[in-house]
């Protein structure tokens, strides 16, 4: 039994390290702003003050498919593009916003999430 036992018990740390949700499944692990790229915290701002968004996907639907994020309702959840200096399109990074006001950062296109905490 013992053996049984921590074979799963490595089955879910892993599945955790995969994922990258050490918080459980659709928890995000939190990271100050201060600790995330200069573009993630102007992205925020323009978030708070409605654009205008440097891209058209801006403000688009994010259906959290994966269940990397808190469940909630369809519409709940809204993506924005972080730029990434020198990329040539838009890059892997966003900023994911909740309708009650918490913010996600994903350095990673929606791979792993990060709660912001400011």
């Amino acid at each position: 039994m013992g053996a049984r036992l921590l074979v799963l018990l490595a089955a879910v740390l892993l599945g955790t390290l995969a994922t990258g949700c050490a918080a459980g499944p659709g928890q995000a692990e939190p990271i100050h702003l201060s600790a995330l790229p200069a573009e993630a915290a102007a992205t925020l701002e323009l978030i708070r003050r409605a654009g205008p968004f440097p891209y058209r996907q801006d403000g688009s639907p994010f259906h959290n498919r994966e269940g990397r994020l808190p469940p909630r309702h369809a519409g709940y959840y809204r993506e924005y593009t972080v730029p990434t200096p020198g990329a040539r399109d838009r890059g892997g990074r966003r900023i994911v916003a909740g309708t009650r006001g918490e913010y996600y950062y994903s350095g990673d296109h929606y791979r792993t999430f990060r709660r912001i905490l400011e």
